[in-house]
């Protein structure tokens, strides 16, 4: 017997050992005053072990943090946590047209990894209204941002990677121009989308095999003061798939909703969809008429499930 409660309190001891020296392993501090492990994000990325299959807790203490941040495509299974949404801020300020700098690598936060996770931040493009200006590009699968601030003036969001299932949660996402673009499959959930001047929220250039594009599910849709001629969205490639699921528009929507980007032609392939709209920007009867209002039973399919299956219709 006390053999056996040994061997039992042994299991117990190196279980415990085991699970210390994990989590001594699995969490690392970023801060400015070097109270921390490293002093900048970057650095704490590039100690980190590549295709790791447990997951590496980024804990980033309160600060402004001047850097170019790349998470590269063999770190995986990796999470940045802030400590405070507003004080815990990424900017940089590339934008294109600099030396050397276009609009895909002008992103203050570029994210080619898989299960990557953010929570609890600011990432911002700060260069203002100077043309295509990142601030969080995401390529990797598998993304989850939750309670975080994308900020920035065109360009702020590229949800990049035709085969890249991304979720955002609680986000506040603000921009001019096109400020969410790319081939993403992408799910916007309890969002506020704000415009900073008239223009358009998406630029979707969803791949023709793909059945979901954007999904926006119960957002708000807001605006700077002055602010009343914003569209919904516009086809970046003849494919854009967009949809809007109970969210709530402001009345610098514009009721035809939709533009086709002065290409007829995006008019047939396009798929632009709403459904539940609410608030003074829902105008759905005077949308354009290639654009769609789902059916209760067809807004059902929206599901995350369903979205980030991949169903790839086959020639």
């Amino acid at each position: 017997m006390k053999l056996i409660l040994n061997k039992v309190f042994g299991i117990i001891m190196l279980a415990f050992l085991l699970s210390v020296t994990v989590s001594g392993q699995d969490k690392v501090v970023v801060a400015i005053d070097g109270s921390g492990d490293y002093t900048t994000i970057q650095e704490a990325l590039n100690h980190c072990k590549a295709f790791r299959d447990y997951e590496q807790v980024i804990f980033i203490k309160d600060g402004i943090y001047h850097e170019k941040v790349f998470i590269d495509s063999f770190l995986t299974n990796i999470k940045l946590v802030g400590e405070s949404k507003e004080n815990t801020i990424i900017t940089y300020s590339d934008h294109a047209g600099m030396p050397g700098i276009g609009t895909f690598n002008s992103y203050t936060v570029k994210v080619s990894g898989d299960n990557i996770k953010m929570v609890n931040l600011t990432i911002e493009n700060g260069a203002g209204e100077v043309g295509q200006a990142v601030a969080l590009h995401v390529e990797g699968d598998l993304f989850e941002i939750k309670d975080c601030n994308l900020l920035g003036n065109q360009d702020t969001l590229y949800a990049a990677g035709k085969n890249s299932r991304q979720l955002f949660t609680n986000c506040f996402i603000d921009g001019t121009t096109d400020f969410i673009f790319g081939a993403a499959i992408a799910v916007f959930e309890n969002c506020t989308l704000h415009s900073k001047r008239n223009s358009y929220i998406t630029a979707a250039s969803t791949t023709k095999d793909h059945k979901y594009g954007y999904v926006f599910k119960d957002c708000k849709l807001s605006a700077e003061e002055g602010v009343d001629k914003v569209y919904l969205g516009r086809p970046w490639r003849d494919y854009a798939n967009v949809v809007f699921i109970d969210c709530e528009m402001g009345a610098h929507i514009v009721p035809e909703g939709w533009h086709n980007w002065g290409q007829p032609n995006r008019e047939k392939t396009s798929f632009y969809a709403e459904y539940n709209s609410k608030g003074p920007g829902a105008n759905v009867a005077k949308r354009v008429k290639w654009s769609h209002q789902l059916t209760p039973k067809q807004a059902e399919q929206y599901s995350i499930n369903n979205i980030f299956r991949f169903e790839v219709e086959m020639d």
